[in-house]
């Protein structure tokens, strides 16, 4: 059925990529990474690709630099394989929280990898979740932004079938996310007001909205270090809150963030498998993980047969 696709994959996330083939029953395009003796990324194309509709499953997640430069290197071997069209999916768009000048003389670095993605020969861009919607605009191709939303929804609602959710926001620009899961589970919001003092620490300060008795779930893109999310659970604990869950698409979850989780009030941390979980974070009982591969199978399938991806958007 999909005979002039191929879809490859880098080393950061390969079993999302099998799981994405399987679901589509096509198989895993063979391509062979290796490395020099100096770390150069060196990458040989193991299919006939000429004239096929080319997908690149890469995350952009830790190591960030390898694996963009994996991707620009595989993408330029397709490109001079002389494949008829690269789409790069990216789970997790790495350097994304660099998306504008919050000092002087500061790069906007997710404006940078966009450039770099372009100068590659990428023909199109599919991500999910980005931490900041205006990055589609850094782009002069076109990209397709798609949300886990179905694929949190499917199973939030089994597990909270009563009406005394409450879906919170651990900062004022999740709010709209927010709305939008409370919204489809009948729910209500509130927002966690916090005061960040420097890069990757933040404080609560006090919760808007009335979660006292409440079953609480924290709705962010992404859960890096856990302070936030962390400190969200405390100041929620202290309100009354009656359960508390948390939900992430991307688990980054980088430096004592599993340890933080672990001694958390939080009941329960759902995730995505955008980036692959460290031994660490999947031996602890609290993250459980939803699989995205049968939302991006799906995109997959209607960018090569030119049918509407936004009808995927619940």
């Amino acid at each position: 059925m999909f005979k002039s696709v191929c879809i490859f994959s880098g080393n950061a996330n390969r079993p999302l990529a099998d799981e994405i083939c399987s679901c589509m029953e096509i198989p895993l395009g063979r391509a062979r990474i290796a490395r020099f003796a100096d770390s150069e990324i060196w990458i040989e194309i193991g299919e006939n690709v000429r004239g096929v509709d080319t997908y690149i499953v890469q995350p952009t997640c830790a190591p960030v630099n390898d694996n963009i430069m994996e991707l620009l290197v595989m993408a330029d071997a397709l490109k001079r394989a002389s494949a008829a069209s690269i789409t790069a999916v990216l789970p997790y768009y790495g350097y994304a929280r660099q998306d504008r000048k919050v000092a002087p003389r500061t790069p906007i670095t997710a404006k940078l990898c966009a450039d770099l993605l372009s100068a590659a020969g990428i023909d199109r861009i599919v991500s999910m979740d980005l931490h900041a919607g205006q990055i589609q605009g850094f782009f002069n191709i076109p990209f397709d932004h798609l949300f886990a939303l179905p694929v949190f929804l499917d199973y939030l609602r089994t597990r909270f079938p009563g009406n005394d959710t409450v879906v919170v926001s651990p900062d004022a620009g999740g709010v709209e996310r927010a709305r939008a899961y409370a919204k489809r589970l009948e729910g209500s919001i509130a927002i966690v007001d916090k005061r960040r003092e420097r890069a990757n620490v933040s404080e609560v300060m006090h919760i808007v909205g009335e979660v006292e008795g409440k079953s609480c779930i924290v709705l962010d893109d992404m859960i890096d270090t856990a302070g936030t999310l962390c400190n969200a659970a405390d100041a929620l604990q202290k309100a009354g809150a009656k359960h508390i869950y948390a939900c992430a698409t991307h688990p980054v979850l980088s430096g004592e963030a599993v340890k933080r989780i672990t001694a958390s009030p939080i009941e329960e941390v759902v995730v995505t498998n955008t980036i692959g979980l460290r031994d660490e974070a999947r031996q602890c009982k609290k993250i459980k993980v939803l699989s995205v591969a049968r939302v991006l199978a799906e995109a997959i399938k209607r960018i090569h047969n030119s049918d509407s991806v936004s009808s995927l958007f619940v």
